[in-house]
């Protein structure tokens, strides 16, 4: 019986089936891919054969003159194409002998199982832990890692007093490892959602204050158009969403954007979201048709998080002097909205955000500069699933559509 969850579909799939699935599609044609690969033309044609049947589709049309990708298959080529590409990228980097010369054969050597294990191990830590989540002996699991580390001619891990650990070029490899993996998931599931059947997942990482916002401002239209999809969410503070979405634990991420340099991250921004300063309704402030600074430095503050946008713009107003007292500090918008209504409190907020509350109003005070942005963040070079790509257009729209400041789109 054909398990019908995606994500062991695709883990069901060895590299080799994938590899010929590959040649098969790049040249229309069992008997050069048998060529290619080294293999008899019925080994291919029943490698493909048992790919077709796990996955639960046909990927191939069989002609006199070839054999040749049809709608699904090439949905699924363009994955595992991607899948090979980021293999090469990910030995390149770890500077394997050879380089760019040596990767696209070293590629073709690594097997399912040595990938699984390097990626287990560098989850959880150490062998053990590694051969508990995988259900295989030490013994087997440590076959894997010589095996692979023969393959790639090149050391990724080294004994310590505590037992055998990755070295961190082995960890980055490992990581970009898994990352081309999900191709191969997410390529079944495109599958899936172009025959309309199976149900598939997203996953979201949502910053504090912007980002659960426009999420949930978007959430109930985009489930109403796409019932079978479920919709995972994960919060937390810049830093950590950013490294959730390295890991390949998120898909794409919400919030305020982020000026980090950092070459594998995108972000787009979708809305200009100025900061103003805000209190509870019926605050003394809120009555004054002009708020100073001067006059800010007379409450207390409830300021972001060390490494949070709005903690260096809260910095950046009371520089060169001393600043208000604030000793809450708090990415939590629940707990910052309760501490504003039960006091004199005050805090940044942007406008954005404001739409959103009905109890906490802005001050009359200048404009606070620079302005931040609200938009998404993605892995460079990350290609979107139809699913994934109709929540971020949903996205765009709705920003475009909201009364918020005229929207900006930058690439950064």
């Amino acid at each position: 019986m054909i398990e019908q969850d995606p994500e062991h579909r695709a883990a069901s799939l060895s590299f080799r089936q994938l590899k010929l699935f590959e040649s098969v599609g790049r040249l229309n044609s069992v008997r050069r891919a048998s060529e290619e690969c080294n293999l008899s033309q019925p080994a291919v044609t029943q490698a493909l054969a048992k790919l077709e049947l796990q996955i639960g589709a046909v990927l191939l049309e069989r002609r006199a003159s070839g054999s040749y990708l049809n709608e699904l298959g090439e949905i699924f080529h363009r994955r595992v194409t991607r899948l090979f590409q980021q293999f090469e990228q990910a030995l390149i980097v770890l500077g394997v002998p050879g380089g760019a010369e040596t990767a696209p054969v070293i590629a073709k050597r690594i097997s399912r199982s040595q990938a699984r294990s390097l990626i287990a191990i560098v989850d959880s830590g150490s062998f053990a832990q590694a051969a508990q989540a995988l259900e295989l002996s030490q013994a087997s699991l440590q076959r894997a890692a010589r095996d692979l580390e023969g393959n790639l001619k090149k050391s990724i891990y080294y004994r310590t007093a505590n037992g055998v650990m990755v070295t961190p070029a082995g960890v980055e490899f490992g990581r970009r490892i898994k990352l081309a993996t999900q191709e191969i998931e997410w390529g079944v599931q495109e599958i899936e959602a172009a025959r309309g059947s199976v149900a598939s997942q997203i996953s979201i990482g949502a910053m504090p204050f912007g980002g659960s916002v426009l999420l949930a401002s978007v959430l109930d239209e985009y489930v109403q158009t796409h019932p079978k999809v479920d919709v995972r969410i994960v919060n937390g503070s810049a830093s950590e969403m950013h490294k959730r979405l390295r890991d390949g634990e998120v898909d794409f991420v919400i919030g305020l954007v982020q000026e980090t340099g950092d070459q594998d991250l995108v972000s787009e921004a979708l809305a200009r979201t100025p900061y103003a300063v805000v209190a509870r309704r019926g605050h003394k402030l809120a009555r004054r048709n002009e708020v100073t600074l001067a006059d800010l430095l007379d409450y207390d503050w409830v300021v972001g998080t060390p490494g949070a946008h709005r903690r260096a713009c809260f910095e950046r107003l009371f520089e060169g002097g001393p600043g208000p007292h604030a000793s809450i500090a708090t990415c939590a918008v629940p707990v910052i909205r309760h501490l504003l209504l039960r006091s004199d409190r005050l805090t940044l907020m942007t406008s954005y955000e404001l739409m959103q509350e009905s109890e906490l109003a802005p001050l009359r005070f200048a404009s606070i500069e620079p302005a931040p942005a609200i938009g998404l963040t993605q892995r460079a070079g990350w290609l979107p699933t139809r699913l994934h790509q109709g929540f971020i257009d949903l996205l765009r729209r709705h920003t475009a559509d909201a009364t918020a400041p005229a929207p900006l789109r930058k690439a950064g």
